[in-house]
């Protein structure tokens, strides 16, 4: 797990930094990668979407994308966003606070097992958190944005809520990167307890026994990306 303010920040383009918060790929094998982007008021970010497509997810403040080719898209708070892969792109921040982004490299050229056709639309696409039903497992709740049959057959894109307290251990049967938005806490994996503050980024491999545990009065909210694609409620063991 990495804190945010801990990882390098890199020039990228005119102004924009960018930070490496978790990569996921071994021995060559590639894996997700978590970015965190800044744009302060003024600057500019030239990139090219990753050989299997990118899930975005905006933290903070106002700009917009610009993709070759395509219509382009404004970025505002609680936006998730998918970039068909090799992309390339332009962000702009339109306000006075700059622009913050998550950014979720995709492995390169993987699927969910069984799951047909690319990874994603051709196209840059746009999905607010309202727009998306709440769903339930025990006493949480979270929300997708994109995944299979949300115009992302590869990889799953998620906010989620969790109460005060501790849910019981359990594992997952997918690589998950889970980013810290709002609140504070612990996670218990491998038998080891961190804490967790906003900006914290926590890599779950498959079949990690873990827990993220709330310690504060109020929710928690955290940004999960994982691959290959599945549901968050998805377990191998625990509730």
């Amino acid at each position: 797990m990495v804190r945010a303010q801990d990882a390098r920040a890199e020039a990228a383009g005119r102004g924009a930094v960018i930070r490496t918060l978790i990569d996921c790929g071994s021995a060559g094998v590639p894996g997700l990668v978590r970015r965190l982007a800044e744009l302060p008021a003024g600057s500019r970010l030239d990139g090219v979407a990753g050989p299997a497509g990118e899930l975005w997810f905006v933290t903070g403040g106002a700009g917009t994308l610009c993709a070759r080719g395509h219509e382009a898209v404004e970025l505002h708070p609680d936006r998730g966003l998918w970039l068909p892969p090799d992309a390339p792109y332009q962000v702009h921040p339109t306000g006075p606070d700059g622009l913050r982004l998550d950014l979720a490299e995709l492995p390169g050229g993987a699927r969910a097992p069984g799951a047909a056709g690319p990874a994603g639309p051709d196209r840059p696409l746009a999905r607010d958190l309202g727009q998306c039903a709440a769903e339930v497992t025990g006493d949480r709740r979270f929300w997708v944005l994109f995944g299979p049959g949300r115009d992302c057959a590869s990889a799953t894109q998620f906010v989620g809520e969790i109460p005060p307290g501790r849910a019981p251990d359990h594992s997952h049967p997918y690589d998950e990167v889970v980013l810290i938005l709002r609140g504070a806490g612990v996670v218990h994996m491998g038998g080891l307890a961190r804490p967790l503050a906003p900006g914290t980024c926590t890599h779950l491999p498959p079949g990690l026994t873990h827990c993220l545990e709330n310690t504060g009065q109020g929710a928690m909210r955290v940004l999960g990306v994982f691959h290959p694609a599945d549901s968050p409620a998805a377990k191998l063991h625990g509730g």
